[in-house]
């Protein structure tokens, strides 16, 4: 029994050390946009995004119950040490993605990991394959469908803003960024923060220290709590691609990429479905742009974003699987 305990405990706190890490790496979502067009101060900014990741994390839990249910076939054959090498896996990709600048999906890296934690300790019959079908598909469709609804968004202000001079237009804008920065922050907790409550449900689950599937509290507050508090650490790397490396933003198309991913997100949320809200970013990003000129958006950095999403499943699944040979050789 000390030994489930002690490995239970382990699970919190790497799934907490993934909510940290998964707030400065995706800070860019919810502040890059207003921080390079100076609506905002990035250290205001952060702040902000913080309090709001805080409170957007402690709305609903059933994202939660998506991650925590539906990839694997029953929770009685996830042990903790399946988990701890899915979050080991995971947390490698997204400080190796920070490191290197690219945005990168938390929620790819952490369905990855326990995908191949899973196949490797009991097999493929230990996973949900029309549930992790769901999740494959809300995760590949969230940015074509930004894309598309930031193209409709933009072209709607050009028709309603167009005869107004662009000093006139961006000066409104600007002020109104500080909204969209905010209902963003807001929805990014709202979905991401849940990722690691259902981590740790499912743990608490499997070990029978709760009767049911159901969020505790404490988990929502501390999940919510580390990510709010990642989140205000900043993710400088990262804000700097998304802030300016696709797209020149201007306040007017900020605000529209803001707006655009934030009603993708929180749709999601709604839908109990997980989303990368980095792609959803970059994808309302390359549709703004799109919508204002074909050639604006800067499509090798985006092809290079792309390939980074396509690789990740695949290769913290591997590292999933390598990680719990690790991790049963020390908890053996």
């Amino acid at each position: 029994m000390l030994e489930v305990q002690y490995l239970i405990f382990t699970v919190i706190v790497l799934a907490l050390v993934f909510d940290f890490i998964n707030g400065f790496h995706d800070t860019a979502n919810a502040i890059a946009t207003s921080v390079s067009t100076r609506a905002l101060q990035p250290n205001h900014a952060i702040i902000m995004a913080a309090g709001l990741n805080f409170l957007g994390a402690m709305i609903s839990t059933g994202v939660a119950k998506t991650i925590g249910g539906d990839i694997v076939s029953s929770a009685s054959i996830v042990d903790e040490k399946v988990i701890i090498a899915a979050l080991f896996g995971a947390i490698f990709w997204n400080l190796l993605t920070w490191w290197l600048g690219i945005p990168s999906s938390s929620s790819h890296a952490l369905v990855g990991g326990l995908i191949g934690a899973v196949l490797i300790s009991v097999g493929s019959a230990g996973l949900n394959w029309e549930g992790i079908g769901k999740i494959v598909v809300s995760l590949i469709m969230s940015p074509v469908i930004a894309i598309l609804t930031g193209i409709v968004i933009m072209y709607a202000l050009f028709r309603l803003f167009g005869s107004y001079s662009p000093h006139v237009v961006n000066d409104r804008f600007r002020k109104m960024q500080v909204l969209s920065a905010a209902t963003m922050a807001f929805s990014h907790g709202s979905n991401d923060a849940q990722k690691s409550m259902g981590i740790i449900t499912l743990a608490l689950f499997s070990g029978d220290f709760i009767p049911e599937f159901e969020v505790p509290t404490y988990v929502k507050v501390l999940c919510a709590a580390a990510m709010a508090t990642g989140t205000a650490m900043g993710g400088w790397r990262i804000i700097k691609t998304i802030g300016g490396k696709i797209f020149k933003l201007e306040p007017i198309s900020g605000f529209a990429a803001d707006l655009n991913s934030s009603v993708v997100v929180f749709g999601a949320t709604l839908l109990n479905l997980p989303v990368s809200t980095t792609h959803v970013v970059s994808g309302s990003i390359m549709g703004v742009g799109t919508a204002k000129r074909v050639n604006a958006v800067h499509w090798g950095v985006a092809q290079q974003m792309v390939k980074a999403w396509v690789m990740t499943i695949p290769i913290t699944a591997v590292m999933g699987a390598l990680s719990f040979y690790a991790v049963d050789f020390i908890f053996d």
